[in-house]
């Protein structure tokens, strides 16, 4: 039987040895010199509001993105905004990648002015692209439909990972802003965590309101084995003119190089969890390749 403290720290190593992970640090051990004061309201625990709407350019059009990434956290998101970003026929971003726009509608009271103003986010010039990326978008049950009825003809982009190894990165990532806060890890963390891999039932809330042709499926692994292909696959859903564009690939934003470890018997848990939803997302999503996931590779068999 797995004692008490194993239970708590969910299979990891254990926060009050010397060797513990530095995401397990006591956050009341930081000096307030050390804690890092984040501006976007998402850190700070409470709902996310988006900032004011860019001013237009004169001569310049707002209206309903072109694209829209809606997963998911901790894929390498950032890195292929960033990407797409760099293409000459794309607007880059003139507030932020993520603006959790509708985070906030999560008990209803969208309206069309909610639309409206959602519009004012995306200036264009000509026929230029222009989007966002908000992974929790695809997460949360009540964003796809008000998405669809603010921009429903926009192209949805869709990045997958491993979910045991989305899972541990999404953890760390609440850990460290969390500790950066001054505050411990929140006790919903891990399940907030989890959560977010169950890929199968998101795909399927968000194809209740785009037609399928509207989605690009994307997996964080061949996007890193092979970015230039997959960077040229999305350039051609995105419907530009120039799909052999070759931006830089090098740059990694947010590398985490320690991750935390879960023990066997543990790992072997989550990897159940999820085998269910996986071998669904496999069935209904062909392009899957559930061998490029390394906890889920046995389940192509």
């Amino acid at each position: 039987m797995p004692s008490r403290e194993r239970i708590l720290t969910f299979g990891l190593k254990d926060p009050r040895r010397e060797e513990a992970p530095g995401w397990l640090v006591n956050a009341r051990s930081l000096g307030h010199g050390s804690v890092r004061r984040l501006t976007r309201q998402r850190y700070d625990g409470a709902i996310h509001h988006p900032p004011p709407p860019p001013a237009c350019p004169a001569g310049w059009s707002v209206g309903p993105p072109s694209f829209v990434g809606v997963g998911g956290q901790r894929c390498g998101t950032t890195r292929w905004f960033n990407l797409l970003s760099a293409h000459p026929e794309i607007v880059p971003p003139l507030v932020t990648k993520e603006l959790g726009y509708f985070d906030r509608f999560y008990a209803g009271g969208f309206t069309a002015a909610d639309a409206s103003e959602y519009h004012r986010y995306f200036p264009r010039d000509g026929d230029r692209k222009v989007g966002e990326w908000s992974p929790l978008y695809m997460s949360a049950p009540w964003i796809p439909r008000l998405l669809a009825s603010a921009a429903p003809e926009t192209r949805v982009l869709v990045l997958l990972r491993d979910p045991v190894n989305r899972y541990l990165s999404g953890l760390e990532h609440n850990a460290r802003t969390d500790r950066e806060n001054g505050r411990m890890l929140n006790e919903l963390a891990p399940l907030d965590a989890f959560l977010r891999g169950l890929y199968h039932a998101q795909l399927t809330e968000l194809l209740v309101h785009f037609d399928r042709s509207q989605i690009l499926i994307l997996q964080y692994e061949r996007c890193t084995r092979e970015p230039l292909v997959e960077l040229k696959r999305t350039f051609a859903f995105l419907e530009l003119q120039d799909t052999d564009f070759t931006p830089s690939v090098s740059a990694h934003p947010h590398h985490q190089p320690n991750k935390p470890k879960l023990d066997q018997e543990t790992l072997d848990v989550y990897v159940r969890a999820y085998s269910e939803d996986v071998m669904n997302l496999a069935k209904a999503f062909p392009e899957i390749d559930v061998t490029l996931w390394p906890n889920f590779a046995h389940l192509a068999a």
